[in-house]
């Protein structure tokens, strides 16, 4: 009989859970300290340096890998040292493919930093097939896919652009970050390389920043465990613990979270002054078919537009529940605004070409009460003057 597979709810407990075998603790030991005694001065022992591993961050990575199916998993201090740790595999005169629809820190780094150092990039959109095989070049080394895309909620087919990226000799790298390993697993759908910002949804508290990264095969492993250790961007070991206890509620919390964003997308699209509804959860989306084929769920993010600047501004003023602010994937409801936070660093053109326009905000949904949501974006929309709002025809919706 073949050995039993544990689902993932019940990977999360027991990576997460595991009783000291001297104390019996059944939390993991904070290992606070920078250096480790050795009893032996040619054999070191596995740990000398927390730089290098320490027993609480190890913790994480078992649990990152685990949860992905990958061989290794890394621990960094935030979502944006991960993503250049990855980017730092490639070398100068190596090219990028990237989603033309990308998180703003991102495209930062790829823009303004990597061509320092001699790696360029094409922007394009991974879904059209003709335009992502027209950009790739004889030094692309990897492809780049961020699904759902921040903040237009953009979805790439992950198998076919594995296929894509492998049948031109370049890695796929995949952004997690929207969806977490429970409800979408790149590794199996092709991707070499997933990040996330653990910030978000595994950690789920607003409380530290985490960067995680999880790779298919040992090499690619070794090469990020270079940079890991080199650079010294780690997790610190409290945060290691935070994200640690952050993860042992994951499956409730992204449950009611996800359910949340539905309804309250199913219901945003109804009203008035709600231009559009970005939610890849929904059937009347355009990236519905490609999301039910690779994810187990819309996720817990969308956006949507009031068509203008001035809307969202009163929109904002007259909102109680939802905290404005950057970031997502807490167990409080965030309400962001694109333009001015996580794409502040596109031109007003490169927002327009991304779909950031001026009347976009993105939601992600938290534990809230979803009937207490619904009334204050009612009592919210409300004041939206109506000669304000930009009407088009609205999609039947049955709201389960």
């Amino acid at each position: 009989m073949s050995e039993y597979k544990y689902n993932d709810a019940t990977k999360i407990i027991h990576d997460t859970v595991r009783p000291d075998p001297q104390t019996g603790a059944v939390n993991a030991p904070v290992y606070f300290s920078s250096t480790f005694a050795q009893k032996d001065p040619l054999e070191l022992g596995k740990y000398d340096y927390a730089r290098s591993g320490n027993p609480t961050r190890d913790q994480v990575e078992e649990s990152i890998a685990n949860l992905e199916g990958g061989s290794r998993g890394f621990a960094f201090a935030t979502g944006m040292a991960a993503i250049t740790a990855a980017f730092l595999t490639l070398h100068q005169g190596d090219h990028i493919i990237i989603t033309k629809d990308v998180y703003g820190g991102t495209f930062r780094l790829v823009t303004e930093l990597l061509p320092n150092y001699g790696i360029s990039h094409t922007f394009v959109d991974l879904n059209d097939k003709d335009a992502l095989e027209a950009a790739y070049q004889e030094n692309t080394k990897v492809v780049y896919a961020e699904t759902p895309s921040n903040p237009t909620l953009t979805v790439v087919d992950l198998q076919a652009t594995a296929k894509s990226a492998h049948a031109h000799g370049a890695l796929l790298f995949a952004d997690n970050t929207f969806m977490t390993p429970l409800h979408q697993k790149p590794l199996s759908l092709g991707a070499d390389l997933v990040i996330h910002s653990a910030t978000k949804f595994l950690s789920g508290h607003s409380d530290i920043l985490a960067g995680l990264v999880v790779t298919r095969d040992a090499a690619l492993g070794d090469a990020i465990y270079f940079i890991q250790n080199a650079m010294g961007a780690t997790l610190s070991v409290g945060d290691c613990w935070l994200l640690l206890r952050g993860l042992k509620t994951l499956k409730v919390r992204l449950q009611t979270e996800t359910e949340n964003a539905t309804k309250l997308a199913q219901w945003l699209q109804q009203q008035p002054a709600v231009k559009a509804v970005n939610y890849p959860g929904l059937e009347s989306d355009k990236n519905f078919a490609i999301q039910s084929k690779q994810a187990l769920s819309g996720g817990a993010v969308l956006s949507f537009d009031i068509s203008s600047e001035d809307n969202v501004r009163t929109l904002v003023q007259h909102l109680k529940l939802p905290i404005f602010s950057v970031s997502l994937g807490a167990v409080e409801t965030i309400l962001s605004y694109p333009c001015t936070m996580s794409h502040a660093e596109l031109s007003p053109d490169e927002q327009q070409e991304s779909g950031v326009t001026p009347g976009l905000l993105r939601l992600s949904a938290g534990l809230e009460d979803l009937e207490d949501l619904k009334q204050d974006f009612a009592q919210a929309l409300a004041h939206i003057p109506a000669a304000s709002i930009t009407t088009q025809p609205k999609p039947a919706v049955t709201e389960g």
